[in-house]
């Protein structure tokens, strides 16, 4: 049996009792999705994991997505195509030069976001390992979209409600002045509609679903969707919605991103950075999952 001791007055738990590196039985991943459900992004210390158990256990939890990487035809990845490479290094495991492409486009990293919302199937868990880590910085922050949802006034949830938004990479990228997407990329990765309200299945509470990637809302002018989605995140990144993780190698950490946000923090770029993430896929568009919900309260 697992063992959570919550690090966080509303969200985020410490994760003992459990091996990830071996195979891990159906008892104890029920265990760990209701942890999840509850706390919302999971801590696992002292998990020295490997690629190959990473991707065996995180399949336990549901299907994995293919990186973004697997566009570019021309470019060798260091990892797996199921592994994102969320690091500063590059194919001989040397820190990146500082101009870079690879490095360029990771430091929007920075901004929050919610991974793979630019996707029509978006993501439902990530699994974040530390393999290298710098002598300081390089922090990941996490914030809590159903806290952040409860806190707002009744009026502005009515507000929100239905509204769909415009997702993009291909947009957050461009606010820190990257564009060098392929063609092929670019077909790749075509703007997407998301819900910027959504249920979480497993608890059932409602959550704000929000990005960096987040551009356009369907039937309002741009200017005042941008300035909504700006204002929007500002709300909910506030600090009491706010948890920082400090990495220590081996540590693995389970994010939900049907519920929060995250963003990495500046770390001195001459240092080695290795962490390596596998994304679960959710089972549709927000948009699918929200009118499957309908049908089955009306049915």
């Amino acid at each position: 049996m697992i063992e959570v001791k919550q690090l966080h007055p509303l969200f985020a738990g410490e994760v003992t009792g459990v091996d990830l590196r071996n195979s891990v039985d159906p008892g104890t991943i029920r265990e760990i999705v209701a942890a999840s459900d509850k706390y919302a992004v999971l801590i696992f210390p002292g998990q020295a994991i490997d690629d190959e158990q990473q991707m065996a256990f995180s399949r336990l939890l549901g299907p994995l997505e293919t990186t973004v990487r697997a566009l570019r035809k021309d470019h060798k990845p260091r990892l797996d195509l199921h592994v994102s490479d969320i690091s500063n290094l590059d194919e001989k495991n040397r820190v990146m030069e500082r101009e870079d492409r690879r490095r360029m486009n990771g430091l929007a990293n920075r901004l929050w976001h919610t991974d793979s919302s630019f996707k029509k199937t978006p993501a439902k868990y990530s699994l974040l390992s530390a393999r290298v880590i710098p002598p300081e910085g390089g922090e990941t922050e996490f914030a809590d979209l159903r806290a952040a949802y409860d806190a707002l006034p009744e009026k502005k949830k009515a507000e929100l409600e239905g509204l769909i938004a415009e997702h993009s990479i291909v947009y957050s990228r461009s606010t820190i002045g990257f564009a060098d997407y392929s063609a092929e990329e670019r077909a790749g990765l075509q703007t997407v509609p998301q819900l910027i309200v959504r249920r979480h299945p497993g608890s059932g509470r409602k959550t704000l679903y929000l990005a960096s990637h987040a551009h356009e809302i369907r039937g309002m002018p741009t200017p005042e969707a941008r300035v909504l989605l700006r204002d929007l995140i500002e709300h909910a990144t506030q600090r009491q919605f706010v948890h920082t993780h400090r990495w220590r190698v081996g540590d693995l950490v389970i994010w939900d991103d049907r519920c929060t946000m995250h963003r990495a923090r500046e770390y001195d770029l001459s240092h080695p950075r290795d962490m390596h993430r596998t994304t679960v896929s959710d089972v549709a568009s927000t948009l699918e999952q929200a009118g499957a919900e309908g049908r089955a309260q009306v049915a």
